[in-house]
């Protein structure tokens, strides 16, 4: 197991924790497939809401994992009806704001990561709504394999 994360706190923090983790500070614009090599599995939890470049990021992914291997990406989950509910509760201010620093700079859908995905080469593209009920859940997750 390798761990990547561009926070050098976040990684000596992990490292505090789970010494035997093989970890690094990167990011996904770093060229880790060549540091690193390739991976059946790359899991990447909150991030692609955060990334400037995600069809940069989509490509990292793709290069770190080997033919067959599976992508599992977590990001905060946007529909239409959570999105009412939000407005129509005055909470849309709050989730979007402008004014949380390192917050979430890209909003996905379901339709918006799936392209992203395609585009990078990604096949059997899937996604699962977690935590509350479907048409309000927290976060959806992802799966995605390489040819």
């Amino acid at each position: 197991m390798t761990g990547i994360d561009p926070s050098d706190q976040g990684i000596q923090h992990a490292r505090a924790r789970y010494p035997d983790i093989n970890l690094h500070q990167g990011s996904a614009y770093d060229a880790l497939a060549d540091q690193y090599g390739c991976f059946p599995v790359v899991l990447s939890l909150g991030v692609v809401e955060h990334v400037y470049d995600p069809r940069r990021y989509a490509a990292t992914v793709f290069s770190l994992l080997e033919p067959g291997g599976t992508a599992i990406i977590s990001t905060p989950y946007h529909g239409y009806i959570k999105n009412l509910a939000m407005a129509i509760s005055g909470r849309m201010d709050a989730h979007f704001t402008a004014l949380w620093d390192h917050g979430h700079i890209k909003f996905w859908s379901y339709k918006t990561l799936s392209r992203l995905l395609a585009e990078a080469g990604f096949e059997d593209i899937r996604f699962e709504r977690v935590g509350r009920i479907p048409p309000l859940a927290k976060s959806m997750i992802a799966t995605a394999r390489k040819p």
